[in-house]
């Protein structure tokens, strides 16, 4: 077998995200209003249409959007006339001004030699070249309406039983039960390097702690945005590992990156803090969290 992720592009073994639905717009009217869905709205403003439900981690998604959107407007960085959508795409306008808005709010630490070697350290192995390891996955995909914590109690009562199994049961399950194309194959994605997997799929492949660096069924299942999957490696073969000097600047990059989505999801709950929610769960806070 030497194909590299099943082709599909919907499980995370190679292929691109599946692009997110869009929701039509509508306003709850009418003697039949109150038996409508009820609105999910960020300071009174409505996040989806009457009788609409959009999935949860999209409407999270248009709350955050909302929230940034109104302090830009607090900011004075975005007009006032400038209107919410029901479906959560933002205005041309209402982008940049959060990009603006957020550029003056977060506060970045700068990644010092110090920390990029540490980093360096600590996951040398992330940076080697042509590490590539033989796997086999089963996938339990998370689609609209589905009971994600169910699903997740079905695919690890799932792995406490593969991991004592044979390769022959786990074709079979993989045949049986695996939502990915390569269950046809027993679900066997081939060869994989870094570059052929979505980014969380390969972080946990890849990783060389205790629990991942084995060959056989890993102990965990590996989460990602299109479910749980049940991985098997057959075999591993390492790369050539790189200085440090050759990938500072990547290191540097990650760090970045890393304090950026930090400073984001800080920033995110002191606004939801100071917010009123209606209709779905935020984390908040109510003192400001950047350092």
């Amino acid at each position: 077998m030497t194909q590299q992720g099943c082709g599909s592009g919907s499980c995370g073994c190679g292929g691109a995200a599946e692009p997110t639905p869009s929701v039509p717009s509508a306003v709850a009217s009418g003697p039949d209003a109150s038996d409508q869905i009820p609105l999910a709205r960020v300071n009174g403003v409505p996040l989806h249409g009457a009788g609409e439900s959009p999935d949860p981690e999209a409407l999270r998604q248009r709350a955050y959007s909302e929230l940034l959107r109104q302090a830009a407007q607090r900011a004075g960085l975005l007009a006032a006339g400038d209107l919410p959508a029901l479906d959560g795409v933002l205005s041309e306008a209402a982008s940049q001004a959060i990009e603006a808005l957020l550029a003056r709010e977060l506060q970045l630490p700068a990644a010092d030699d110090a920390a990029c070697r540490r980093f360096y350290a600590a996951h040398a192995t992330r940076y080697s070249l042509g590490e590539r390891t033989l796997a086999s996955h089963i996938l339990f995909a998370v689609t609209p309406g589905v009971d994600v914590d169910a699903l997740r109690r079905r695919a690890e009562s799932l792995l406490v039983s593969l991991r004592c199994g044979s390769n022959e049961d786990f074709a079979r399950t993989a045949a049986d039960q695996s939502n990915c194309p390569s269950g046809a194959e027993g679900g066997a994605l081939g060869w994989l390097g870094r570059e052929d997997c979505a980014p969380e799929f390969a972080a946990a492949l890849f990783a060389q702690d205790e629990a991942n660096a084995h060959v056989g069924v890993l102990p965990r299942l590996i989460s990602t945005r299109f479910g749980f999957h049940i991985v098997r490696v057959d075999a591993r073969e390492p790369g050539v590992q790189q200085p440090f000097e050759a990938v500072r600047g990547a290191i540097a990059q990650t760090l970045a990156q890393q304090a950026y989505v930090t400073a984001l999801r800080q920033y995110l709950n002191l606004l939801a803090g100071a917010a009123q929610i209606d209709g779905l769960a935020l984390e908040g806070a109510d003192s400001p969290l950047l350092q």
